[in-house]
């Protein structure tokens, strides 16, 4: 794994600059979504090319590997790229050699991998946040709080639950459980080493959480952070019955695969596949407080 040590920083966006729209994962069907998430972006004053990506596909993704791919790595660059939405197929470009550039990507669930490649790679403007079609769901304050960090403004802090009281700094990295666990071992995960983390994930039962938190154990990932938050782990629940009775809730695995790192621990987190997608950058210096069950992101 590479060390979490930007070399390459993305500039606060203008007024007048552009946005592509990349689809590199599943289909991207809803147009009414992808058309409202691109007018906020219109209403910054950012000038939003619009893809031809409605419908796409090959198989069931948004094209073939070499169109996603060309995608992601136009002939022109832009200092924003937002990813239309997630679902399967990103990290499937990954097996190609990436001619990374300067300036911010947005995106998260199965778009983490992409996220987490390039902050490995040494690139700063990576934000673990809303895609395009979900955009226009997030409220109010989520919205203003993406537009601050990519216009460099003050960011607000978060607030969650308390489960480990401490106080830690460190650079940020946030991501899907699921789709980093598969990125475990390769080049494209960056190091954890002194790091806060926040996880998010949907659509796990308690038992395949416990499985991937475990795998991250005996790898000596989570020993080695600095401070650990969990977002929302949406529609996580046992599927059986007699799993119900005799299970584990999914916090329980949480608490229980975390409660013996002694450092900071904090839960319930407005980050992941919920109401809310609070915009996280990943690499800048943040403090997490298990006290008080904040967690706070440096600016610059």
């Amino acid at each position: 794994m590479v060390s979490i040590n930007p070399t390459t920083y993305a500039t606060p966006l203008q007024e007048g600059e552009e946005v592509i729209t990349i689809a590199a994962s599943s289909i991207v069907s809803d147009e009414n979504s992808l058309r409202n998430g691109l007018e906020i972006f219109a209403k910054w004053g950012l000038l939003c090319r619009e893809n031809n990506v409605i419908g796409r596909n090959w198989g069931y993704l948004a094209g073939d590997d070499t169109i996603r791919f060309n995608e992601l790595h136009p002939d022109h660059s832009a200092n924003l790229k937002v990813f239309a939405r997630g679902g399967w197929g990103a990290a499937r470009l990954l097996e190609r050699r990436q001619p990374w550039q300067k300036g911010w990507l947005l995106g998260f669930s199965d778009v983490s991998s992409i996220l987490l490649s390039r902050l490995a790679s040494g690139f700063d403007g990576n934000i673990h946040g809303p895609l395009i079609t979900s955009l226009p769901k997030e409220p109010e304050w989520s919205k203003e709080r993406l537009r601050s960090i990519l216009f460099g403004e003050s960011i607000p802090d978060l607030h969650g639950v308390s489960w480990h009281n401490g106080i830690a700094r460190g650079p940020l990295v946030a991501c899907n459980l699921t789709v980093a666990s598969h990125l475990l071992g390769s080049s494209h995960m960056p190091s954890l080493k002194g790091a806060i983390l926040v996880l998010e994930d949907i659509g796990e039962e308690p038992y395949r959480i416990d499985r991937m938190l475990t795998q991250w154990r005996l790898s000596g990932l989570l020993q080695g952070l600095a401070g650990l938050a969990f977002g929302d782990f949406v529609k996580c629940e046992n599927q059986f019955s007699n799993e119900e009775t005799y299970g584990f809730e999914v916090n329980e695995i949480l608490k229980e695969r975390s409660k013996d790192l002694q450092i900071p621990v904090i839960a319930d987190l407005p980050v992941g596949h919920s109401s809310a997608n609070a915009a996280l950058p990943l690499g800048r210096e943040a403090l997490i407080d298990g006290n008080k069950g904040l967690l706070r992101v440096f600016s610059s």
